[in-house]
C-alpha cells in the first residue's frame, strides 16, 4: 500500500521555521509529480508545493517566497522547508502525488504557529 509517511511538524512561534519530510516505499517515486498539502480545521484540503522534477517548483500564492519544496529521489524522500512561519499555516500537512493524491492519506504532520 502506497501510504507515506510525514515528519517534522511541531509548535513554532510565528516567524519560526520547520522543515517538514515525508517518504514512501514505491520504486517508481522519482516518477511522480509530487506535492505538499495542508487541512486546517473546518476547511478544505488545499495544496501548497509541488516539485514537478527536474528543479520545477510551484507553490500557493499563500506561502510563495515563504516554503522552498526539494526532494531526494535516491531516498524516496520530499521536504518542505517553512520560513517566517505565520498562524494562518497552522494544519495538518501530507505529501501525495499532484494532482490526483494517488497514494493513501497517511496521518501528516500537525504544524501549529502561535502568534
Amino acid at each position: 500500500q502506497m501510504q507515506p509517511v510525514e515528519s517534522g511538524g511541531g509548535l513554532v512561534q510565528a516567524g519560526g521555521s520547520l522543515r517538514l519530510s515525508c517518504t514512501v516505499s514505491i520504486s517508481t517515486f522519482s516518477m511522480n509529480i509530487i506535492g505538499w498539502y495542508r487541512q486546517a480545521p473546518g476547511k478544505q484540503r488545499e495544496l501548497v508545493a509541488t516539485d514537478y522534477g527536474s528543479a520545477l517548483t510551484t507553490y500557493a500564492d499563500s506561502v510563495k517566497g515563504r516554503f522552498t519544496i526539494s526532494r531526494d529521489n535516491a531516498k524516496n524522500m520530499v521536504y518542505l522547508q517553512m520560513n517566517n512561519l505565520k498562524p494562518a499555516d497552522t494544519a495538518v500537512y501530507h505529501c501525495n502525488t499532484v494532482p490526483r493524491g494517488a497514494w493513501s492519506w497517511g496521518q501528516g504532520t500537525q504544524v501549529t504557529v502561535s502568534s
